[in-house]
């Protein structure tokens, strides 16, 4: 059956959705005549967002939104370089403890009723002492609150010296602190706005960022409009954004996006259905002949590893009674299936099988001759199996996998291997929200996961392992003395190579230990319309349209 007769009865529900939408933005009509002066960028989000709050930024959902609507003091270029963005620049004290930040004095909020007149302010350094302590505050209750935990003095952790001068103050050496200050959590925020909407600032955001918010009705529509007043230019002195709008459907299934990206209602989809893979591309990853010149292929590597984590917490009940408490049955479990096989025939070669170690590909401490990971070696499994006490599997109790319906089939597959060897795994797809509560209270004892590096460091990786972290990140609930007090070090290692290494050995010792069992180093893939130029791949995966145009919209 053909994909345009599958959905032969949708058409007019899109209309009504993407009509609807672009009727009440003022862009487009139903009839799909649209204005071409204008430049709409228009994508869908499957999951939904669930907050337009920066301090809720804990998915790429968010955080897609997030950085349209918000800036932060530092961010990264694309080669994971920091940079300034609402700080013109910064000193790093002898002693590492005090970063004291220059900030720009052309900032402003954009216009909310919380302001007299409604317009927007200047933003100051107080806005973002405000912003950051409102992060650790536990009345927010963001998830980002672990983000400073442990690193900050305790007396000052955040000053606004003058209105363009912040200070921030370190307990000790750390670092990765310019990759906390570049995630979203640490988005500067207006105390007015948050202060008279409360707990609903998350549906009336109001940032400094390229795009402002027009309206957001879940589950069906998010808009977005060009920032008149945004403070960056392009190289060659230029305003920008670009666009004049982003337009955000919610479609709820990758099937549905796929036809709508086919239809032209979508400006790119990252990453598309799995039943579609083999029509858009070949096993090798490449687009089909068929393709080419009607859509754009994007593949780049990011920072994200997709993984199996299991519960390690040997005082938990649910562990005590697992086979997976034994370390030898994890390691059977990583040498038992075919990374390379899973990635070729259910990926189509998307992502780089996982080989070495939990720190991914893309990051300098990455090095296979230094972390050695598992690869396929079924005899090996067996062998670990007999050690263990169940030789062929004999006597081994049932393993439950959790996973989501999206990564079932990939779950099914790693199985049905497992199973050759003696392993019996049984394959459980959860609805997301369910499988993420489940994990985070410790609940869960073999579960799908994936980490997206929040920063680009692989510390960021490394303190999912960290015993002292809660869960997230530590969702394993992993607990190794030696491997703490080597995370410590490295935090408190000024040298970059003698830090890499001591990242090595620590990327080592938990492949060694197997709480988690590595599957593969993700890509972005994106398939993006032909109109669409300067939307570039990044290896945080960020959804970047500063610089983005729709060749056939017109410039203003």
């Amino acid at each position: 059956m053909t994909i345009a007769l599958k959905f032969k009865n949708t058409n007019s529900v899109y209309c009504t959705i993407f009509g609807w939408l672009f009727l009440i933005s003022g862009l487009v009509s139903c009839s799909n005549t649209s204005d071409h002066s204008k430049m709409v960028f228009r994508y869908n989000d499957v999951s939904g967002i669930s907050s337009l709050d920066p301090a809720f930024a804990r998915n790429n959902s968010v955080i897609w939104a997030v950085h349209q609507l918000y800036n932060t003091l530092v961010e990264t270029d694309p080669e994971l370089h920091f940079k300034p963005s609402l700080a013109k620049k910064w000193t790093i004290s002898e002693d590492r403890l005090t970063y004291t930040f220059t900030l720009r004095n052309d900032v402003w909020f954009h216009d909310n009723d919380a302001f007299p007149r409604g317009k927007g302010r200047k933003m100051t350094a107080h806005d973002v002492v405000y912003s950051l302590k409102r992060i650790i505050d536990p009345a927010t209750a963001s998830s980002g609150a672990w983000i400073f935990s442990g690193k900050l003095d305790e007396a000052a952790p955040f000053t606004a010296i003058d209105d363009t001068t912040f200070q921030l103050k370190l307990r000790t050496p750390y670092s990765p602190i310019l990759g906390i200050l570049s995630m979203k959590y640490c988005s500067v925020v207006p105390f007015e706005v948050v202060e008279k909407y409360g707990k609903d600032f998350r549906n009336h955001p109001c940032g400094t960022g390229p795009f402002l918010f027009k309206f957001w009705v879940e589950g069906q529509a998010l808009v977005m409009h060009k920032n008149p007043n945004y403070f960056e230019k392009d190289s060659s002195g230029n305003s920008i954004p670009y666009l004049d709008a982003i337009m955000v459907s919610f479609l709820d299934s990758k099937a549905a996006e796929f036809l709508a990206f086919r239809q032209g209602r979508l400006s790119f989809i990252n990453d598309i259905d799995a039943s579609f893979k083999d029509e858009i591309l070949t096993k090798n990853g490449l687009l089909r002949t068929e393709w080419e010149g009607r859509i754009k292929l994007q593949k780049h590597p990011y920072l994200n590893i997709e993984y199996l984590g299991i519960l390690t917490d040997s005082t938990n009940e649910i562990v005590k009674q697992s086979p997976l408490r034994l370390k030898k049955i994890r390691q059977a479990i990583n040498f038992g299936f075919n990374r390379k096989k899973l990635m070729l025939y259910l990926r189509n070669s998307v992502g780089i099988p996982a080989e070495s170690g939990f720190v991914p590909a893309g990051l300098p401490s990455f090095d296979t001759t230094k972390v050695r990971g598992y690869s396929y070696k079924p005899e090996k499994a067996r062998q670990l199996l007999a050690e263990a006490g169940f030789p062929e599997g004999k006597n081994l109790p049932a393993i439950r996998l959790l996973t989501v319906p999206a990564y079932a089939d990939l779950a099914s597959f790693i199985a049905n291997e497992l199973q050759q060897i003696g392993i019996n795994i049984q394959v459980e797809a959860l609805q997301r929200s369910l499988l993420l509560d489940l994990t985070a209270t410790s609940k869960a004892l073999f579960f799908r996961g994936s980490w997206i590096a929040d920063y680009p460091d692989p510390e960021n990786y490394l303190s999912v392992f960290y015993s002292k972290n809660p869960s997230p990140p530590n969702y394993t609930r992993y607990n190794n003395p030696e491997f703490d007090r080597l995370f410590e070090l490295a935090l408190n290692e000024e040298n970059d190579s003698l830090r890499t290494s001591i990242y090595q050995r620590m990327d080592q010792m938990v492949i060694d230990d197997a709480p988690v069992v590595p599957l593969w180093y993700d890509e972005v893939l994106r398939l993006v319309q032909p109109d669409i130029e300067g939307f570039q791949p990044n290896p945080l995966n960020i959804l970047e349209l500063r610089r983005t145009r729709v060749k056939n919209g017109k410039q203003h």
